[in-house]
C-alpha cells in the first residue's frame, strides 16, 4: 500500500477554491464539528494553539473521518519539528515565516525523503505508514506532500519571486497580521499599504504558477481576494466562530428580555 493521494494538493495545482477554517481550541469535539461541515480543509495551528504531538495526532484521526484534507501549521520550520508531525501522519503542511527562496528549499529539503531532501527514515514505526503496514509508502510519499509556506513579513514581500519559484512549494499563503504589524500598522491588515503589498504578492505568486493563500475574517472582502486569485482561503477558526456566535447569542437574548 502506497501513501494516499492528496486531493488537497491536487486542487490547488487543478486552480480550484479551497475553502477552510482554522482550528485553535485543541478540542477534538469541536475539530469533529468543523469536519463534518462541509469545508474543504482545516488546519491544526500547532504555532498560536495549544498543539502538542499527542494532541496533533488525535485532531488528525478525528478529521480523518471526514471528506477534507487535514494541514498542520507548524510552530517553526526546523527539521525535527516537521518531521515529528510528518511521522504523525500530515501530508499537508503550513511553514510560518519564510522570508527568502534559500529558507523554502530548506524547508523543502524537510518534507522529502533522501536523495530529494533529508527527512528522516522513520516510517516503519510511524502512524504516516499505519505503523509499517503502508509497505510501500515510501515509493510515493515526497510526491503527496503539500507543501505550504507563509510570507509575512516585508522581506517575504521583496523575495516573493523567489519563494514562490522554489520547487517543491504548492502554495504561497499570506499573513496578513504579521505582515501588517511589520509594516508599521499593527492590527491594520486593510491599510491600503498592506493591501497593495498583498494584491502584489499574490500577483507574483500566481505568475510563478503558484496558488495562492490567506486567512480573513470578514464576509465582505472575501469576493475582492478571490477576485485577486486566491485560491487557498481561510475563513475564520473555530475559537473566533464560537465567540462571535455567543455574543450574538446574549445580545439577542437581551434583546428580547428588556422589560
Amino acid at each position: 500500500m502506497k501513501a494516499p493521494e492528496n486531493r488537497l494538493k491536487r486542487a490547488l495545482a487543478a486552480e480550484e477554491m479551497q475553502i477552510g477554517l482554522w482550528l485553535n481550541l485543541a478540542s477534538p469535539s469541536a475539530t469533529e464539528l468543523v469536519g463534518g461541515t462541509g469545508y474543504d480543509w482545516a488546519l491544526i495551528d500547532g504555532e498560536h494553539a495549544p498543539f502538542d504531538p499527542t494532541m496533533i495526532q488525535t485532531q488528525l484521526r478525528v478529521l480523518g473521518q471526514f471528506d477534507l484534507s487535514p494541514i498542520v501549521r507548524v510552530p517553526v520550520g526546523e527539521d525535527w519539528v516537521i518531521k515529528q508531525v510528518m511521522d504523525l501522519g500530515a501530508q499537508s503542511l503550513l511553514v510560518p515565516l519564510v522570508d527568502t527562496g534559500a529558507q523554502a528549499e530548506r524547508i523543502v529539503a524537510a518534507t522529502r525523503y533522501a536523495p530529494e531532501g533529508r527527512r528522516g527514515m522513520g516510517a516503519g514505526v510511524a502512524r504516516a505508514a499505519r505503523f509499517g503496514q503502508m509497505d510501500e509508502y515510501l515509493t510515493n510519499a515526497n510526491d503527496e506532500v503539500c507543501l505550504i509556506v507563509q510570507a509575512e513579513t516585508r522581506l517575504a514581500v521583496e523575495n516573493i519571486d523567489e519563494i514562490a519559484n522554489t520547487d517543491g512549494v504548492d502554495c504561497v499563503f499570506i499573513g496578513p497580521a504579521d505582515l501588517s504589524a511589520d509594516m508599521g500598522h499593527r492590527g491594520n491588515p486593510g491599510h491600503p499599504e498592506v493591501k497593495s503589498a498583498i494584491a502584489h504578492s499574490v500577483a507574483r505568486i500566481r505568475a510563478a504558477g503558484k496558488a495562492a493563500g490567506i486567512l480573513h475574517y470578514d464576509h465582505a472582502d472575501f469576493r475582492y481576494y478571490t477576485d485577486l486569485g486566491v485560491t487557498f482561503l481561510g475563513v475564520g477558526s473555530e475559537a473566533t466562530l464560537l465567540r462571535a456566535a455567543l455574543a450574538d447569542n446574549l445580545r439577542a437574548a437581551r434583546k428580547e428580555t428588556l422589560v
